[in-house]
């Protein structure tokens, strides 16, 4: 029953949350394009179950995800080994990378717009190998950014100084890197922070600064994410450097 009533105001909140982009499109659809909805019972299908995939999203993200993460970072906490937290932050980062549904998308397309540009050979081995090499730099540079991360929690670093200094080496790179990479660099670092790694992150993060003494889960606990977004975009300007 209580799990049943808790959907049940996830599918409010979802409708709600939706409600003014789907109001948007169809004042622009219908009174300034003047046009019918294509399809119209495909696209309500659509949004219901784009409704229902939300709900059931942000009430797996509660019930299971976020409680996970932080009891997983409290374990750690108190085991005291700073070796095996630094080794499951880099692991964590990786593997919730890896199989983000974003990063797929835009490193499969990307494949496909260097085998159309010439950058690399127009068959299907060379696209897989390209997307899976962008897709492993991008995954290993999420694990080291967490691992920082981490490191700022344990050790109090302040967050601004470290953040500074990533986005002057973004900027630098971006000078020296091949024009053609800049693009997919930035993006990258957008696609890695999504329905996967965010919830995963951000519990670690959280539940790290909360069981450790001296730190403040408002101060300390977040900020990985931001850690997440600029490494991606050192690590792909650099690989396109080197390749």
């Amino acid at each position: 029953m209580a799990i049943a009533l808790a959907i049940g105001k996830r599918l409010r909140d979802a409708l709600r949350d939706l409600a003014p982009i789907v109001l948007v499109i169809a004042f622009f659809q219908a009174v300034v394009l003047q046009q019918p909805f294509p399809n119209l019972g495909n696209v309500l299908v659509g949004l219901v179950c784009v409704v229902v995939g939300l709900a059931l999203f942000i009430q797996g993200l509660e019930s299971g995800l976020f409680p996970i993460g932080e009891s997983i970072a409290e374990a750690f906490a108190h085991k005291g080994s700073a070796t095996l937290l630094l080794a499951f932050a880099f692991c964590l980062g990786l593997g919730a990378t890896v199989a983000e549904p974003a990063l797929i998308a835009i490193a499969a397309e990307a494949a496909e717009v260097a085998a159309e540009a010439g950058a690399i050979a127009d068959e299907d081995e060379a696209r897989l190998s390209y997307a899976f090499n962008l897709r492993m730099v991008v995954a290993m540079s999420v694990g080291f950014a967490i691992v920082l991360g981490v490191l700022r929690i344990l050790k109090g670093w302040p967050i601004h100084r470290l953040i500074i200094t990533g986005y002057v080496l973004v900027t630098i790179l971006t000078v020296f890197a091949p024009d053609e990479i800049v693009g997919v660099a930035y993006d990258a670092g957008g696609v890695t922070t999504s329905t996967i790694t965010v919830p995963l992150v951000t519990a670690l993060g959280v539940g790290l600064a909360t069981s450790i003494k001296g730190r403040d889960p408002m101060l300390d606990g977040f900020g990985l994410i931001a850690f997440a977004c600029g490494m991606p975009v050192i690590f792909v300007l650099a690989y396109g450097m080197v390749m």
